[in-house]
């Protein structure tokens, strides 16, 4: 990490924790409800650095097709996401990585595609819920170093991790995560010629670099103080999520397809890394996994870094081998 990254680093985390207080947060959130929050230790949140939608998400996305695309590289990555009643559809990470949540509309299926560069973690929910159809923004905040949502609705806090709400009037509300999943721009254009890709939403950013050059080779995570994952398992290392099981990425790439629990996963090679080089598409090979039960079926899954599986699924079942 260079030393300016990590001098910033040290001062957001010192602020962070000197004003993990909702009375120091409600100016910015009067109508956010803190009385209600599934939060008993406060300075477990941080802020990361922009305000609320100081990374500002998308919300009217456009979309081309994948004949008329021509910037995205062929090992970049994108997630993929495949309803029934429309054509499939691409979001390359190389607009996710500067907005971090699409809220989107996809074979009448309200959708918000999420990316948290500081996990890795990519995924994709059903924005229904038992209080209504909700849109999300990016609130600023951390959570063992993962996005803190929110809803536009009724500014309620969610953890992007694990699609529930922590803080406000839908405390408690789970979301429903969608069987997607990320793979190579190349993959995705080889089985969907016909399939569509979200253009550029031309906010200016620097779309296709990586402003968290090296993350992905470092001893610890930005803005984490909790306990690395057990089995000497490095915090930064790739796991597949599925439920609250993990299966590590090196184990999947050595032995190329894995059947037990219930599920199959299997590994191609071919995606780049979106958190190495300073260029997405110069990362190193970290391949693609996909997920599928006994009838072959997408699953619903993250692939996230080991460090946020453990803060999150602390009892969670590691997937080891023999």
């Amino acid at each position: 990490m260079p030393r300016l990254f990590t001098f910033l680093a040290a001062l957001i985390l010192g602020a962070g924790i000197a004003n993990a207080n909702p009375d120091f947060w409600k100016h910015e959130w009067p109508d956010t409800d803190f009385a209600r929050t599934s939060i008993t230790n406060w300075t477990e949140i941080r802020d990361g650095g922009p305000p609320k939608d100081g990374i500002p998400a998308v919300y009217d996305p456009k979309f081309r097709k994948v004949a008329d695309e021509r910037q995205i590289e062929p090992t970049e990555p994108v997630i993929t996401v495949e309803i029934a009643g429309s054509p499939p559809r691409a979001y390359p990470i190389r607009y996710l990585m500067w907005h971090e949540i699409v809220n989107d509309t996809v074979g009448g299926v309200p959708i918000a595609v999420t990316f948290c560069p500081l996990c890795n973690s990519g995924i994709t929910f059903d924005r229904r819920t038992p209080h209504g159809t909700l849109s999300f923004g990016v609130s600023g905040k951390l959570r063992n170093s993962d996005m803190v949502m929110y809803d536009r609705e009724t500014q309620s806090w969610w953890q992007q991790a694990i699609g529930t709400a922590i803080v406000g009037e839908l405390t408690g509300t789970q979301l429903k995560a969608l069987p997607t999943w990320m793979e190579s721009w190349a993959q995705y254009k080889a089985r969907n010629p016909d399939g569509l890709v979200m253009a550029e939403p031309g906010s200016g950013r620097q779309y296709g670099r990586n402003p968290y050059q090296g993350y992905d080779s470092l001893e610890r995570p930005f803005l984490y103080n909790g306990e690395n994952p057990p089995h000497g398992i490095p915090p930064l290392v790739r796991v597949v999520r599925v439920g609250d099981r993990a299966w590590t990425m090196e184990r999947i790439r050595n032995e190329g397809t894995i059947t037990e629990a219930g599920v199959t996963l299997s590994w191609e090679a071919g995606q780049a890394s979106a958190l190495d080089s300073g260029v997405i598409a110069k990362g190193r090979d970290v391949g693609t996994v996909r997920v599928r039960d006994k009838a072959g079926r997408d699953l619903p899954h993250d692939v996230m870094f080991a460090f946020a599986y453990h803060a999150f699924w602390p009892d969670g079942v590691w997937m080891l081998g023999k």
